[in-house]
């Protein structure tokens, strides 16, 4: 990831939710992906409705050379198929089980695949309504007005080692995390800062990016919009910084 970094200036990373995707569309999708100047793809959910995580994240492999990273919801979420797993622990909440339970279950499966984990500090950010991962962890997101609150947790995650933050506003939120925020905390540590949620034009995307934003996500691009045009808009607007 820091490698994309280095040679683009900042990386976008389509996500792909199992339970919002038919997997005879997967494919084409992941493609497209590609095709439109896609740097990685994030697999998972906050849910999962049926047990073919292996089989999707199989199929994404197929039809691309992209790396294939987890998004894990859970520790159900584990594939020998993917190329590596951001390895999360929920920060901002204070719900042991996302702190460091789901990590203890996961952690000798990902060492039995082999499967690479990525350190990775994730912070929900109040979004201007209540999230599946918000209602589904039990924990309250960091107020969208206090950027200081934010600072404090990824200085917080930087101490204890972690090698990524991840910024979220969740799924299908009002709102992206604040550009304010981003630039905060990216002036007050030096680990990578994912940012994701809510993000719905590219020069949104674009402008958090400045602010100090290593990684974009978006989600629903190509789940809802199927529109590659926007696709490319979006990965111009995260490249050209």
């Amino acid at each position: 990831m820091l490698k994309i970094c280095e040679d683009r200036g900042a990386g976008y990373f389509v996500l792909f939710d199992p339970d919002n995707y038919a997997r005879d569309k997967v494919g084409e999708h992941a493609a497209l992906a590609e095709e439109s100047g896609v740097d990685a793809i994030l697999v998972g959910g906050s849910l999962l409705f049926d047990n073919h995580f292996n089989a999707f994240i199989k199929k994404v492999k197929e039809y691309t050379h992209l790396p294939v990273i987890i998004f894990p919801g859970s520790s159900r979420q584990i594939s020998p198929y993917a190329d590596a797993i951001l390895f999360l622990s929920l920060i901002s909440g204070r719900n042991s089980n996302y702190l460091i339970g789901e990590q203890v279950i996961a952690a000798p499966i990902i060492r039995a695949l082999k499967l690479e984990p990525i350190s990775t500090g994730y912070v929900l950010v109040e979004s201007g309504n209540t999230t599946t991962v918000e209602y589904l962890s039990g924990t309250r997101p960091i107020p969208r007005n206090k950027a200081e609150i934010a600072v404090a947790h990824a200085l917080a995650a930087e101490y204890l080692g972690m090698k990524m933050l991840y910024f979220e506003a969740g799924s299908g939120a009002e709102f992206s995390v604040p550009t304010d925020m981003i630039q905060a905390v990216s002036d007050q540590t030096r680990l990578p800062i994912i940012v994701g949620g809510g993000i719905r034009t590219p020069e949104e995307a674009h402008e958090k990016v400045q602010a100090g934003a290593s990684f974009i996500v978006t989600g629903n691009i190509l789940e809802r919009k199927h529109d590659p045009d926007l696709l490319h808009a979006f990965s111009d607007a995260v490249h050209k910084v």
